[in-house]
């Protein structure tokens, strides 16, 4: 499956533009599995995945490096294919890249020789949408993510937070059913890392679209999701699903209650492998 055959099949169709999320979205991912060949032989990824993610949720999947969680991802954006198992979104089995998935990376894999505005453009002229029609909606989310005084700045002219906006921005004007990030602020400082989930969670309750997110940050994916799956060392497999009962209107001030804390500590124990006690979920 080449590059070439990717972006014809699942980009360049043409669509119509839409201004709303799908008022209803299913993600289902079913006894999924995901084996590598190696010279030193078969390495299993992934075992017996389970997880779903519905309409307007913020799911994320917490794991040690090598849980396999940057596989999952990549297996339910299209990027790979399972051994085994499938993926759905609303029914349909995923079979590659497609509109309907956003993909937020770690590295936020701008163009260097585009501008802020072009970038968010991109995807939407891979699609064949007019000059006129992607301008507006590239518009609109830089607006949405605060950053439309930037649109004709370069990437390099940008800070770290700020490049982070522009990818979501991007993966937002595609207006996919759900949005998945990988790790997104990986690579930021501490400040500025508070500064965007803060930013992430303020989207999230004014777009209300669907969010399945990575991280191995205990704290981040307690503080920003409303359900975690944790996933064991490799092979990956889910130990829990654990629901977090915070509400949605949060603050950093929330990480010092000690509802916070019994979450994250809790979670922690399960990652080592030193849970005692139910969590319920």
């Amino acid at each position: 499956m080449g590059l070439a055959w990717l972006v014809r099949e699942f980009w360049l169709r043409p669509r119509p533009l839409s201004t709303d999320y799908p008022a209803n979205m299913h993600l289902e991912v079913a006894q999924l599995h995901k084996q590598f060949d190696t010279p030193q032989g078969p390495l299993v990824a992934l075992q017996d995945i389970n997880l779903h993610v519905e309409t307007g949720e913020f799911v994320c999947a917490v794991g040690a490096s090598g849980s396999g969680k940057s596989t999952l991802l990549r297996l339910v954006a299209g990027l790979e294919m399972p051994t085994t198992g499938e993926i759905t979104v609303d029914g349909q089995p995923v079979i590659g890249p497609g509109i309907d998935r956003g993909m937020v990376f770690q590295s936020y894999t701008l163009y260097p020789w585009m501008t802020v505005q072009e970038n968010v453009e991109f995807g939407l002229k891979l699609q064949g949408i007019a000059a006129r029609q992607r301008r507006e909606e590239a518009s609109r989310y830089l607006d949405v993510v605060g950053l439309a005084q930037f649109a004709r700045s370069l990437p390099k002219e940008l800070s770290g937070g700020m490049k982070q906006r522009v990818a979501i921005a991007r993966a937002l004007a595609n207006h996919p059913k759900i949005l998945l990030m990988d790790e997104p602020f990986g690579a930021l400082d501490v400040q500025t890392k508070e500064t965007m989930q803060q930013f992430l969670l303020d989207l999230w309750a004014r777009l209300g679209i669907s969010i399945l997110m990575i991280t191995h940050d205990v704290s981040e994916a307690v503080f920003l999701s409303e359900r975690i799956y944790v996933m064991s060392a490799r092979p990956g497999t889910i130990q829990k699903e654990v629901n977090i009962d915070l509400g949605r209107d949060r603050a950093y001030a929330i990480r010092r209650t000690p509802e916070f804390y019994h979450y994250c500590e809790t979670i922690m124990d399960l990652l080592r492998g030193t849970a005692t006690e139910p969590l319920s979920a």
